[in-house]
């Protein structure tokens, strides 16, 4: 496992997950290196609109069309942060770019200004928080079964609701989720 970079895919959390901050996640994976991982979770919809986001963080929201746009739990890690991930890539203060995509994940506040006046960038998903993992501990939990992983799409990412995210990239595996067993094995 020490060589494998799951940058661009997708975690899929396995039903032996109890963690109640991943079970039942998808998080789509910004960032793995040697010195850790970190994505945020994109199925996970909280109790808050980018029209009450952006009142709260006192920016202007003039795209009507936004205001009802779910804002979602990334993960558990610096939940008063807020993180957009997009495409295009586009040239904001602060941008990790995904590896060979044209995704980034952006935590810098001009790219909320954007969204808010002109509507770009149009394929946008607002987070609350993100998911890290140090050095060697995703590959851990992989090796322990907690964690499927699949290539990422960027149409489950923005062309599909909340609900069904999960089980289109199960899909993108040929199963479904169901079948999935809650009985960890080792070969």
């Amino acid at each position: 496992m020490d060589s494998v970079n799951l940058t661009d895919n997708f975690l899929i959390a396995m039903p032996t997950m109890n963690d109640p901050y991943f079970s039942g996640a998808l998080i789509y994976i910004c960032q793995h290196t040697p010195e850790g991982a970190m994505g945020v979770i994109v199925n996970r919809p909280i109790d808050m609109n980018l029209g009450a986001l952006f009142e709260k963080v006192e920016l202007p929201l003039e795209r009507a069309e936004l205001v009802d746009r779910p804002v979602y739990f990334g993960g558990p890690v610096q939940l008063d942060r807020g993180f957009v991930l997009h495409r295009p890539l586009g040239e904001w203060q602060s941008t990790l770019p995904v590896s060979g995509s044209e995704i980034g994940l952006t935590s810098s506040r001009d790219v909320l200004t954007a969204l808010g006046t002109s509507g770009e960038p149009r394929e946008a998903l607002v987070t609350l928080g993100y998911s890290g993992w140090g050095a060697g501990q995703l590959e851990a939990e992989i090796g322990q079964n907690s964690w499927l992983s699949v290539p990422a799409s960027p149409a489950i990412l923005f062309d599909m609701p909340a609900e069904v995210r999960l089980s289109a990239a199960m899909q993108n595996l040929g199963i479904s989720y169901s079948q999935l067993s809650e009985v960890a094995g080792h070969a």
